[in-house]
C-alpha cells in the first residue's frame, strides 16, 4: 500500500483530518522499518505510543465512571485493565486499517508481524497519541468513545482477571497463594516477550508468555485454570 493512500485510509477510518499529517505517518511507521532513517523517527513513535497510552487510560476510567456509578473502585479497575490490554487495542487496530496500514521492516513482515497482538496494541497506542498531540484530547476521546463503548458494553458484570480467579481458586481449596516467576525474556529489544512460571501447592507449574511480565502472568494463571477447571 503506498503511503499516502495507507495515511488516508486510516485517517479517514478515524474520522479526523490530520492538521500535522506527519504525526500519524510517525504513529504508522514501526521501530523496526525505522532504520536508516535516524533515531528521530523511532523515537517519533515511541513518544506517540507512550501518549496514547495515558489518554485512553484517562478516556476510559472516565466512560466507567459515568456509566458504572454503583461500581468500587475494584470493579471500575478490572473493568478498565479489560478494555486497555492488548486484545482490545489490536481489536480497534484492525477496525481502524491499523494492521494494513502500517509500516514494518522487511523481518517484521515475514514474521508475521502485521497480525501480533503485541505490535498492534502499541501502533494503536501511537495512532490515538498522534490525535491527541494534533488536535488535543476531545478529538481523541470521541475516537475512543466510538471504538470503546461497544466493548464496555459487551460485559454486564466486571471481568475477574486471570490472576485473581486462580488466587480465588486457590483460597477456597485452602492452599497459599499463588507462587509467580520470571524464567526469561526473549525476542528484540522493542518487542520482548516475558516467559512466566505460576506456581500452586500441589499442581505442576504452568509458563505463560507476554509482551510484559504482568501479562504473562495472566496467561500463565489462564492455562493454570484452564487445568484446573477441566
Amino acid at each position: 500500500m503506498a503511503g499516502d493512500d495507507r495515511v488516508e485510509l486510516v485517517s479517514q477510518a478515524l474520522e479526523y483530518h490530520f492538521r500535522r499529517q506527519e504525526l500519524l505517518e510517525d504513529a504508522l511507521t514501526h521501530p523496526s522499518a525505522s532504520q536508516g532513517r535516524g533515531a528521530k523517527r523511532r523515537s517519533a513513535y515511541e513518544r506517540l505510543e507512550f501518549l496514547g497510552d495515558r489518554v485512553l487510560g484517562l478516556v476510559v476510567a472516565e466512560m466507567l465512571f459515568r456509566h458504572f456509578p454503583e461500581e468500587n473502585e475494584g470493579a471500575l479497575a478490572r473493568r478498565h485493565a479489560a478494555l486497555v490490554r492488548r486484545e482490545a487495542l489490536a481489536r480497534v487496530a484492525a477496525v481502524l486499517g491499523v494492521d494494513q496500514a502500517l509500516l514494518l521492516s522487511k523481518g517484521e513482515e515475514e514474521g508475521g508481524g502485521r497480525h501480533n497482538p503485541s505490535m498492534l496494541a502499541d501502533a494503536c497506542e501511537a495512532v490515538l497519541g498522534a490525535v491527541f498531540a494534533d488536535g488535543g484530547l476531545e478529538p481523541a476521546a470521541r475516537i475512543i468513545r466510538r471504538h470503546w463503548q461497544v466493548m464496555m458494553a459487551e460485559s454486564a458484570t466486571p471481568p475477574k482477571d486471570a490472576k485473581t480467579a486462580l488466587q480465588e481458586w486457590a483460597q477456597g481449596h485452602g492452599k497459599p497463594l499463588p507462587r509467580y516467576e520470571t524464567l526469561g525474556i526473549e525476542g528484540p529489544p522493542h518487542d520482548p516477550k516475558f516467559l512466566v512460571a505460576v506456581t500452586v501447592d500441589g499442581l505442576a507449574p504452568v509458563t505463560g508468555r507476554g509482551a510484559s511480565k504482568r501479562a504473562a502472568e495472566q496467561v500463565a494463571a489462564a492455562a493454570l485454570l484452564g487445568r484446573v477447571m477441566a
